[in-house]
């Protein structure tokens, strides 16, 4: 279009309807409504500590189109359920086309506009404007979060009723779009939980659960909204290698109302007749995967009731849902392991002892902590019945039972990389006591795998990685992955999903597909692990920027509340998917641990390469 373009003003983010849609449910009252004019600024509004549901209003009479379009943008961010107001600043058939679930695209800092002017006024049919910004990242039609970049430029059009002269905009922006902060305001992340399709803990007869992170409206009836995204199964993302136990169709009773737990903490899930004639074990794994999911959303949920039409199907608490299926964040390890100044693999008590001496960190049992081999990094499996150790060279992994008068036998690999690249990352064993390493060697860099820490490595197949791996973390659930990736000195922190193929127990091949950056802005990854079902902790810098530790979610964006205190000069960092567990850093100082509410606390000064199981 050959036009003037005419800057009519940013939206400073967040400040929920304060002009063309302000007659909102806010602590501090509401502005009044300028009736003429450009878009202008507004002010930011603060996270509020109790949850304060904002609505918006509809346009006003005789609207000017600044404020036509100021007040949908608003309304979009207001807690109305099904965004009947901002659907009231539409023509009556974009109310029909327009879908705001497809999408939420969130941006820097809220949508600005610019007024394009046509160059002949008399040819002008409507009034149109562009939404500018920076994108952030965007919420799908799954509520699958996923980091983007670039700008963000769509087109609005408004019309003006020939009988009411009611400006309305026939061309809404796809989905819905927001600034950063009002995103903060109005979604939370919530962890489903399927099962992992091939997984199992080898000391039990158990599947695995595994988190699979969606946003959702945190303050518009937001259990109906996690059940609904519960039963229409796991992202698209996570779906390969991960079930549900629900018949495939099953969805709440058609006209189920707002699902909310009584005051003895039950909450009545009716299903539709998909879910009628399923076996009780069944049934008590759906509740598992329900418990689960509502739990990481609300603890006042203990016990769920499963109905279909009026049968009622089962009744399961926590207690039952635990026998379903073990998760990473509700296993204990019984030891903090560590290298200590003689270069042997010690460990200590992983919750240290209220107001009791510190313990003394003690050799392990075996070979790795009483023998001869010097040690440069180590990994002990989930069940802390075994260790693997990289060798002071970096070239060699040795594996071995952590029991007393255990040997150790010849390496299990030898890497043929120049000893000062630390050709072999430091291992990290997955929930079936498999051991994976990564080998650096540039000549043949590859990411391996150890079937129960012994015999032939199986190269594990990396399509779309694009670089040389750093760091290797499996996750407790054993299906998800996470590696840092660097190419020409910068490194980036990816979590990738393990597809397995082939019968289990037979000769396997496997793979990390998926790959996704979860820390675009970082320019440097010195260290990571997990520290959650869904959640990391890394060490990194931004560019130009200063050494900072920060938690993500796998699917890269930030959780909520404040990062571990800070701590200079980390060079590695140690957390269990078990969040009560202290976050333990190897740094300048030694070996430190981190407990909740305290300061970081020394464990051993001349201790280096901290782990727990895993």
């Amino acid at each position: 279009m050959d036009a003037d373009r005419e800057r009519s003003g940013r939206r400073t983010p967040g400040r929920a309807l304060a002009y063309a849609a302000c007659g909102v449910v806010l602590l501090a009252g509401c502005a009044s409504m300028p009736d003429s004019g450009d878009l202008r600024g507004v002010d930011s509004t603060p996270r509020q500590d109790t949850p304060v549901r904002v609505f918006a209003m509809p346009p006003q009479e005789d609207a000017e189109p600044t404020d036509i379009v100021q007040g949908f943008l608003e309304a979009l961010t207001s807690d109305d359920p099904h965004y009947e107001t901002a659907r009231r600043y539409l023509t009556p058939a974009a109310q029909k086309k327009w879908q705001p679930g497809v999408s939420t695209t969130v941006l820097d800092d809220g949508p600005g506009a610019d007024i394009v002017r046509p160059a002949d006024r008399e040819q002008a049919d409507g009034t149109w404007f562009t939404l500018i910004g920076t994108k952030v990242a965007v919420v799908d039609a799954q509520q699958s979060y996923a980091p983007t970049s670039g700008e963000y430029r769509e087109t609005v059009h408004l019309v003006q009723d020939k009988k009411t002269k009611q400006w309305r905009i026939d061309t809404p922006p796809q989905g819905v779009v927001m600034g950063r902060s009002d995103f903060q305001r109005n979604y939370v992340s919530v962890n489903k939980y399927y099962f992992a399709s091939d997984t199992k803990a080898p000391t039990a007869p158990q599947t695995v659960a595994v988190a699979d992170p969606v946003y959702v409206r945190e303050r518009v009836d937001p259990v109906t909204q996690v059940v609904r995204s519960l039963l229409s199964g796991p992202t698209s993302w996570l779906d390969p290698v991960v079930r549900t136990s629900f018949p495939t169709g099953t969805t709440l009773q058609k006209g189920a109302s707002s699902l909310t737990p009584d005051d003895r903490g039950a909450l009545t899930v009716p299903l539709n007749d998909k879910a009628a004639h399923v076996s009780p074990d069944r049934c008590q794994a759906m509740a598992g995967q329900l418990l689960f999911t509502l739990q990481n959303l609300t603890p006042a949920v203990e016990t769920v009731d499963l109905q279909a039409g009026r049968k009622m199907l089962c009744t399961v608490g926590m207690n039952d849902a635990n026998g379903v299926a073990t998760r990473g964040s509700v296993v204990k390890p019984q030891y903090l392991y560590f290298v200590n100044g003689a270069h042997r693999l010690v460990r200590t008590p992983a919750v240290p002892e209220e107001g009791g001496t510190k313990a003394k960190p003690l050799a392990v049992p075996g070979a790795l902590g009483d023998g001869d081999k010097d040690l440069r990094s180590v990994a002990v499996s989930r069940d802390e019945h075994m260790a693997a150790g990289v060798g002071l060279d970096g070239k060699s992994l040795y594996v071995g039972s952590l029991v007393s008068g255990g040997s150790l036998g010849d390496p299990v690999l030898i890497s043929g990389g120049k000893t000062a690249d630390a050709p072999l990352t430091t291992p990290s064993w997955d929930i079936e006591g498999d051991l994976w390493v990564a080998d650096r060697n540039p000549a043949d860099p590859r990411l391996l795998l150890f079937k129960e820490g012994a015999g032939k490595p199986l190269t594990v197949e990396t399509p779309g990685l694009d670089g040389r791996i750093k760091d290797v973390r499996v996750a407790a659930d054993g299906v998800r992955i996470a590696l840092v990736v660097e190419k020409g000195g910068k490194q980036s922190l990816f979590v990738g999903r393990i597809e397995r193929e082939g019968r289990t127990g037979d000769a396997r091949s496997v793979s990390v597909r998926g790959l996704r950056s979860t820390t675009p802005e970082l320019e440097e990854v010195t260290t990571m692990s997990w520290a959650g079902d869904s959640r990391l902790v890394v060490v990194g810098r931004e560019q130009g920027g200063v050494q900072q530790t920060r938690y993500v979610q796998v699917d890269g964006s930030t959780p909520e509340g404040p990062p571990p205190a800070a701590l200079t000069g980390v060079k590695e960092i140690a957390a269990s998917e078990d969040d009560e567990m202290p976050l333990v850093a190897y740094s300048e100082d030694g070996i430190v641990r981190l407990p909740s509410g305290a300061q970081w606390q020394k464990v051993d000064a001349d201790g280096t390469a901290p782990v727990y199981p895993g």
